[in-house]
């Protein structure tokens, strides 16, 4: 299967803003469940490796994101300084965003929304929303919020 190239979901839209406690609770209830294809290593994040892996999938290595407690933090980070999808899923925004302390967007879905978890990947560099991400990040940080990308 060939990658999929410039196609990125048109649906997806940040959520203008959230009242702080229910990002506080947002953050306090998400969980990372990750996904191997977008690991080189799958074993660091406690994964099995695929059986047929997919070699044009993303990977978070690729962006400094090499065990399953740097992408936790990087989920619960995204979740805090609300950088979220409007796009809900029962009591789940779709889509949480952040950016590594190298400054490389990533993107995490919402893979299961009785439990509230997600698996995420790096934005590729044609992506629209990268850009959209960045900015909101850099907003963010200059706006007083204490920075924790990890």
């Amino acid at each position: 299967m060939k990658p999929r190239k410039g196609r990125y979901n048109p649906k997806r839209k940040l959520q203008n803003s959230l009242p702080v406690q229910e990002l506080e609770q947002l953050a306090s209830k998400v969980k990372y469940g990750g996904n191997p294809e977008h690991k080189r290593n799958p074993g660091n994040f406690g994964l099995t490796p695929p059986s047929d892996p997919r070699p044009h999938k993303t990977l978070c290595d690729d962006c400094g994101i090499f065990n399953k407690s740097i992408a936790e933090s990087l989920l619960t980070e995204g979740a805090e300084k609300g950088i979220v999808s409007a796009q809900m899923k029962g009591q789940w925004p779709q889509n949480i965003w952040a950016v590594t302390r190298e400054g490389h967007p990533v993107e995490a879905q919402l893979e299961n929304e009785v439990q509230g978890t997600y698996h995420g990947y790096p934005m590729p560099e044609a992506d629209p929303m990268r850009q959209e991400i960045l900015k909101r990040w850099s907003q963010l940080a200059i706006g007083g919020e204490t920075d924790h990308a990890v």
